[in-house]
């Protein structure tokens, strides 16, 4: 008896074993059921706290088992990452992947394929920051604080701005329709502009006549890694000249590197003066200072601006009104004073984030709000079509008075 219970106990442990390897092998291979909870848990951020996570994988099985067409696994990642960003509802938050980590990077030399302006979200609405200098924009007479309204055949309202870009930019010698509104203009218009390669010049120098004095005018297109370098060339050359003054020209100068702008203030300010203020999150505040060189600090200068000055172009414009009571000539700028910081990610993706905000040297917030002119003087479309400058016109007024 003893034996036959050793038997059937055996028996019975058998077939628990083959059925418990069956049930294993067979849930590793059967697609899982809806109801079995994930849970995420990061070695370095933990579990997130009152997320159940579980809901993404629900989704995502759901798609890859139930699609008609057999989804790319690489794309929905890159599309939920970007539905991430999106989410925050900020413009300049953007994930790219390594494709436009790659039209980035070229973005940042300055040589791309496109119409040559630079765009934002401004109040809702896609918007012309600004058109850079002889560019196919500028030509075809796009202008800054043009608002988007169609690209070709696309409506812009639910873009986001790396969308829009992708839907402008394209090929040299091929054409995008833009469909303008533009100011209190009650119809739109529409402007056809053919791409072109565009090489982007960071700064440039010419002399103006001032009645019987001689005044530089400086233009500063944007902030890239050698302007600081092109502006002291500059700098060198005006001093042996017999220039009384400078127009430093920020209008339609979409920003770029920070540390481009506090090189090209610490030319125009003595050292150890407050260029700008990185205002973070947590309250906590970081001041830039210039750092010497001062080459034209005890030259006269006047400052102009329109709505496409933004950025680092605001943040020059501010530390030398600040610094040494310049005064700024044109209109209001953009008001694009937040800090996007590069983040390298894998496979050659990366994710440029907004982590702080700029404050000008004496606190004030340049983002969303911008900064007011001194002297404001209108540019009206039909000055820019009898290609006059009444911005240009008062700034040399300025200086022949000081």
């Amino acid at each position: 008896m003893k034996n036959k219970v050793i038997k059937y106990f055996f028996f019975s442990l058998l077939i628990l074993i083959v059925f418990s390897y069956g049930v294993y092998y067979g849930v590793k291979r059967l697609p899982l059921p809806f109801n079995i909870r994930y849970e995420v848990i990061n070695e370095n951020l933990g579990k997130p706290k009152d997320l159940d996570f579980s809901l993404f994988w629900d989704a995502w099985r759901a798609v890859e088992q139930k699609h008609l067409e057999k989804p790319d696994r690489t794309k929905m990642l890159y599309g939920a990452i970007s539905g991430m960003v999106k989410s925050l509802g900020d413009p300049y938050t953007v994930f790219f992947d390594p494709n436009e980590t790659q039209k980035f990077s070229s973005d940042l030399r300055g040589v791309f394929e496109g119409i040559g302006a630079e765009i934002g979200i401004k109040k809702g609405a896609l918007t012309i920051i600004a058109p850079l200098i002889k560019s196919p924009a500028e030509r075809a007479g796009i202008r800054a604080g043009d608002k988007i309204l169609k690209i070709d055949n696309t409506l812009t309202g639910d873009l986001t701005i790396d969308e829009a870009v992708n839907l402008i930019r394209g090929t040299k010698g091929t054409t995008v329709t833009l469909t303008i509104a533009r100011g209190a203009e009650e119809k739109s218009r529409e402007i056809k502009v053919i791409r072109e390669t565009i090489v982007v010049k960071s700064a440039e120098w010419k002399m103006e006549a001032a009645g019987e004095e001689k005044i530089a005018v400086i233009k500063i297109s944007r902030f890239a890694e050698d302007t600081a370098g092109e502006i002291n060339l500059a700098a060198n050359e005006i001093l042996k000249s017999d220039a009384k003054g400078i127009i430093l020209d920020l209008r339609n100068n979409p920003g770029g590197y920070l540390e481009s702008a506090v090189d090209v203030a610490s030319i125009f300010i003595p050292a150890n003066k407050i260029a700008v203020i990185e205002n973070f999150q947590d309250g906590k505040k970081k001041n830039y200072l210039t750092r010497g060189g001062d080459k034209l600090s005890n030259l006269p200068v006047v400052v102009l601006i329109n709505e496409g000055s933004a950025s680092a172009a605001e943040i020059l414009a501010g530390a030398l009104r600040d610094n040494r009571q310049i005064k700024l000539v044109g209109e209001k700028t953009f008001g694009k004073g937040s800090v996007q910081e590069l983040e390298n990610l894998k496979n050659g993706s990366s994710i440029k984030i907004t982590i702080a905000e700029w404050l000008t040297s004496s606190g004030k917030n340049i983002n969303k709000e911008g900064l007011k002119p001194d002297i404001e003087v209108a540019l009206a479309d039909e000055d820019f079509e009898a290609k006059k400058d009444p911005q240009l016109d008062e700034a040399l007024k300025l200086l022949r008075r000081q």
